[in-house]
C-alpha cells in the first residue's frame, strides 16, 4: 500500500486554508488545462464522468453569474482571477457503454452516483492551486 508523505499532508490538509482575497493576476489557460487535465482521473463511480467544468476568466461571464450568487460571495467571486463552475451532466448515463463497458445494471446508475463523483471532483479542485 502506497502512503502518503507528510509534505503532501501539510498541503493538503494541516496548511490548508479557504482564500477570501486574491492576487491581482491572471491564471494563464494552461494552468487551467493543466487542472483540469489533472481532475479528469479523479475516482467517478464506474467510470462515468459526470462532472463538468466551466472556468470563468472574464469580467463579462462572472457577471452573468451574479444573479446566482450569494450577497456574501458576489466581491469574491467578482474580483476572482477565475471562478470555477462544478456541475454534472444529468444524462451522463448514456455516455457509459463508450465509457465503462460493463453488464446493463451498470447502467442504472443512480442520483447518488452523480452527486458523489461531482462531490469528490470538488473538493480536489478546492485545494490551493499553484500559480
Amino acid at each position: 500500500m502506497n502512503t502518503i508523505r507528510g509534505e503532501a499532508l501539510d498541503v493538503l490538509f494541516r496548511e490548508a486554508r479557504s482564500y477570501n482575497a486574491w492576487l491581482p493576476t491572471m491564471v494563464p489557460e494552461e494552468k487551467l488545462r493543466q487542472l483540469y487535465d489533472l481532475l479528469k482521473w479523479g475516482p467517478p463511480s464506474a467510470n462515468s464522468c459526470p462532472p463538468r467544468f466551466i472556468f470563468l476568466c472574464s469580467a463579462r461571464s462572472k457577471e452573468r453569474l451574479r444573479p446566482a450568487l450569494s450577497p456574501g460571495n458576489v466581491e469574491k467571486t467578482m474580483t476572482a482571477p477565475v471562478t470555477a463552475i462544478i456541475a454534472y451532466d444529468l444524462k451522463f448515463y448514456e455516455k457509459l457503454p463508450r465509457l465503462f463497458r460493463t453488464t446493463p445494471e451498470c447502467m442504472m446508475c443512480s442520483q447518488r452516483t452523480r452527486s458523489s463523483s461531482k462531490t469528490l471532483l470538488s473538493a480536489i479542485l478546492l485545494f490551493r492551486v499553484p500559480t
